[in-house]
């Protein structure tokens, strides 16, 4: 829990032009919010559109179909955007005059196909962004030669688990820059006058052929039997598309109403349909109708003009740039206006041209202002990357689960299976909201517990949105009606740990500790999420709490999102230390709110006394005696309960030991002053019940009404951060692992009879648990970093100099224990700072490592970080929780 005057003095957001924006548009629908980059980076292989039995979204809607094939509940693209409702998309297609087929989406393998799990294959980079959209850009590496689809699934098919993955840059494609950089810009002049630029440059030694295809089209809404309305795009008159060498289309939207897109420069005008060709796809004697969603693609890649229409009306369209030769060096660049004006007069006068200027000098405004002075110009630029990163990856999500299972009135019934098969628990699901993705290809859906941290970084730049995210899982169409809040959609029932709490106090005090309405929409469901833990996760009411998998995929031994053996109970380290951390976020926003309304101190009260409850049990003894505390080796570990009472610690030490230090909490002195009840209860409790008082740890200050709530005692703390800062250990050059590394030979032990090894892993998982690219056995994963050294801060300034730590681990360098987790920091932020030999770190021995500034100029934000060297692995465009870096730097 950060102290309030952790942001002493943020207040009010500084002045800038977009500051002023974003202060009109609070609501998430509010104008300058309309248009976003909410166009998905992935559509197919997602759940949502997977109808089959098997529950195999992969093979159901496949890359190769992607381009042929409507989609049921959403769209994806390069670079694009759309509105927030997802009816008008806009992004780019390429073609390079090899490839088989247009690049119109990015391409990835499969969880099946990767060697460590689904694996995107590109190169692209936000470049930057603001919170309203009125500046963004973005940039695409598309190589001149053809695109290795079958070696790179090949290849990677042919590596093992104990392989580097085969990238892209591997197949030689790149070599000698044989690619073209494709930046598009948008700079918004209104909220419904978008001014677009793509610009391709030939970085190759030779001339280049490029086909640029800017394309719009409608979200297939007509085909499922729910809404007839049928939206239209057709090609303008040119002369009525007033000054210049333009051509322009026209939308008609029944909800949206018109739009018109206007293409500076000749080019083509080409219109199909967005439908799925059935007779290419799967042998149907006919299509639905004439022409199909691969029209612009067959008329450009294969010459057919039978593809497309040049005039008339559509759903799907196209202005096609064809340039045979750019030389290298060169740069071809294409203007457009997607507005509600009348194309009259000339669009791309020096007015167009202002716009862009003007937005970019208020983009670097608003940064100025948001970061703080004490930043380096390489610390600013991470920042600003990783906020790009994470505006980019704000995507419109569509999903009604009972539509989906029921099917739709046009389609096919789906096979009876799926209503015994996934998420069929979760009917009351219907979501239609921008949300914040972790990744916009690998993860192109959100998960509750990456949604709570990308709002903590969020706060700094766009406070309302952060805000309204942790808002939304909380209502009746996310929010399970037991209390459960949906984690993922590949399963909404997994269990996440419960960080909500913690980020909305976080949003909180970085929005000024101003909005007590906001604290008090969530708080009052996070009560029913509490009640839901409590009731599911705590089976015998121990205090001890079970949880499952908790976001941590292979951390242990065996798999922990399956049920133990009947009669088995297993006690998490973790799941009942998250509860712990639950609770005391949940008591400091209850504090906070009996200033507004004095009944919030009984609440306060409740999660006082649950927390001691919970104290008392690790700190002492579990269910049949069993203690997750293990006194010999000064660790906490999770616990096996038999079906006769006995136990069996699982000694490995790992994350879960150590996130026992994140539940700790300094209630604001005026709570005894300002809350009886709350100050009443406590003195009961020293009086009548002092046993509980074990997670009490210390009392100071005047008339000692200066508290401290701890799930550790100050000598458990002390042994367990020998351990932390131990560099044989958790302690790395680039913060804290997630599993030992004294077990770089691997550790074997007896689980109730049966022989278990875990290894020490600081790259990618050498196992098949969970399937996919993950492994949380030795990496190093910017959240729990950040969680850790905020708890070690907020003990620090408790307990004050006198606490003091070596850091590293007999070094004899002793520092206090805000020094201590500012060090954390330190090693975080050196991810992605360049070295002494100018080398980044989290690049690794990718390309990005290259001596090329076209290549390590641009820095890369992945998923979790090699616990030895802090490559970036997994998910290779995480910014999502990996943003928090943004974070840590902006905080004061």
């Amino acid at each position: 829990m950060t102290r309030a005057d952790d942001f002493a003095g943020s207040g009010a957001l500084p002045r800038s032009a977009e500051h002023a924006r974003l202060a009109e548009s609070r609501a998430a629908n509010a104008p300058w919010r309309a248009w976003g980059p909410y166009l998905s980076g992935r559509q197919w292989g997602t759940v949502r559109e997977d109808y089959s039995a098997s529950g195999d979204a992969w093979t159901y809607l496949p890359f190769e179909q992607a381009h042929a094939r409507a989609y049921r509940w959403g769209e994806d693209g390069l670079g694009g955007i759309c509105d927030r409702y997802g009816f008008l998309n806009f992004s780019i297609a390429l073609w390079n005059g090899r490839d088989p087929i247009l690049k119109e989406r990015l391409f990835g393998l499969t969880n099946g196909e990767g060697n460590h799990g689904e694996d995107v294959k590109e190169y692209w980079w936000p470049l930057d962004g603001t919170p309203t959209h009125s500046w963004m850009r973005w940039l695409y590496r598309y190589p001149q030669a053809e695109y290795p689809y079958a070696r790179l699934r090949d290849e990677n098919a042919r590596r093992g688990l104990g392989d580097r993955e085969f990238e892209l840059a591997d197949t030689g494609v790149l070599d000698e820059n044989r690619f073209f950089d494709v930046v598009v810009t948008y700079a918004k002049a209104a909220p419904d006058d978008v001014c677009i630029v793509i610009e391709a440059t030939n970085h190759g030694p030779e001339p280049a052929a490029l086909d640029l295809l800017p394309q719009l089209w409608f979200r297939n809404t007509w085909t499922w039997g729910r809404d007839d309305r049928k939206p239209a795009l057709r090609r303008l008159d040119p002369k009525m598309v007033g000054a210049g060498d333009v051509e322009a289309v026209e939308a008609l939207h029944g909800f949206l109403g018109r739009y018109v897109l206007v293409a500076e420069g000749f080019s083509q005008v080409l219109i199909c349909d967005n439908e799925t060709n059935t007779v290419a796809l799967f042998g149907t004697p006919n299509n639905a109708t004439t022409l199909t969603k691969d029209g612009i693609n067959n008329r450009v890649v294969h010459g057919d003009s039978s593809a497309v229409r040049l005039d008339g009306s559509g759903t799907k369209a196209a202005f096609w740039y064809d340039y045979d030769a750019v030389a290298p060096g060169d740069t071809v660049a294409v203007r457009l206006r997607l507005s509600r004006s009348e194309p009259e007069g000339d669009m791309f006068d020096a007015s167009y041209a202002a716009v862009l200027e003007d937005r970019r000098d208020e983009a670097d405004e608003f940064y100025q202002s948001v970061l703080p002075d004490r930043l380096s110009e390489e610390e600013r630029f991470i920042a600003r990357r990783a906020f790009a990163g994470l505006l980019w990856g704000k995507q419109l999500y569509r999903f009604n689960v009972r539509q989906w299972l029921k099917g739709d009135p046009d389609e096919p019934t789906p096979p009876p299976e799926r209503w015994t098969g996934r998420n069929a628990a979760w009917q009351h699901l219907a979501l239609a909201d921008v949300i914040s993705m972790p990744d916009e290809w690998e993860y192109p859906w959100f998960a509750s517990w990456d949604l709570a941290f990308h709002c903590v970084a969020l706060a700094h730049v766009d406070p309302e949105f952060a805000k309204e995210q942790l808002v939304l899982l909380g209502r009746e169409w996310a929010m399970h009606p037991d209390g459960q809040l949906p984690a993922y959609e590949w399963a909404f029932g997994d269990v996440n740990p419960p960080v909500h709490a913690w980020a909305a106090w976080q949003v909180y005090v970085i929005d000024g500790s101003r909005d007590r309405e906001f604290l008090i929409r969530v708080c009052t469901k996070l009560l029913m999420n509490f009640s839901w833990w409590v009731n599911r996760k705590d089976a015998d009411g121990s205090n001890l709490f079970e949880g499952g998998f908790l976001g941590m995929d292979n951390i242990g031994f065996f798999d922990r999102s399956a049920p133990p053996p009947p009669g088995y109970r297993l006690e998490q380290s973790d799941a009942t230390s998250w509860m712990a951390f639950f609770c005391l976020a949940l008591l400091r926003i209850s504090a906070e709110l009996a200033h507004l309304v004095p009944a919030w101190d009984d609440i306060t009260t409740k999660f006082l006394e649950h927390f001691l409850s919970i104290a008392q049990a690790v700190q002492r003894f579990g269910s049949q005696n069993a203690s997750l505390w293990d006194d010999e080796d000064g660790f906490f570990y999770d616990v096996l309960v038999r079906p006769d009472g006995s136990y069996q610690p699982l000694r490995v030490r790992s994350l879960v030991g150590l996130l026992p230090l994140l539940a700790v909490a300094a209630p604001p002195q005026h709570v005894l002053d300002e809350l009886p009840d709350f100050a009443a209860r406590l003195a009961w409790l020293t009086k009548r019940r002092p046993e509980l008082l074990g997670g009490l740890l210390r009392r100071s200050g005047p008339d000692d009404r200066h508290l401290l709530l701890s799930l550790v005692d100050q000598g458990r703390m002390a042994r367990i951060l020998s351990r932390m800062f131990d560099e044989g250990e958790f302690f790395s050059p680039f913060g804290i692992r997630s599993l030992s590394a004294a077990y770089r030979d691997g550790y074997t032990t007896a689980v109730d009879g049966a022989s278990m090894t875990i290894d020490y892993e600081p790259g990618e998982s050498h196992s098949g648990l969970f399937g996919g690219n993950s492994n949380w056995r030795g990496p190093i994963w910017m959240p729990v970093n950040v969680l850790l050294a905020d708890a070690l801060r907020m003990d620090g300034h408790y307990l004050g100099d006198e606490v003091r730590v070596d850091v590293p681990t007999g070094s004899g360098t002793s520092m206090t224990l805000v020094e201590a987790a500012n060090e954390i920091d330190r090693r975080l932020i050196a991810l992605f700072r360049r070295d002494p030999s100018g080398h980044r770190p989290s690049d690794g021995h990718r390309i990005e490592a290259s001596d090329s500034p076209l290549w390590n100029s641009h820095v890369t934000f992945s998923e979790y970080f090699h616990g030895d060297t802090g490559e970036g692995l997994g998910a290779s465009h995480q910014t999502g929780w990996t943003a928090l870096i943004a974070h840590v730097l902006s905080r004061p």
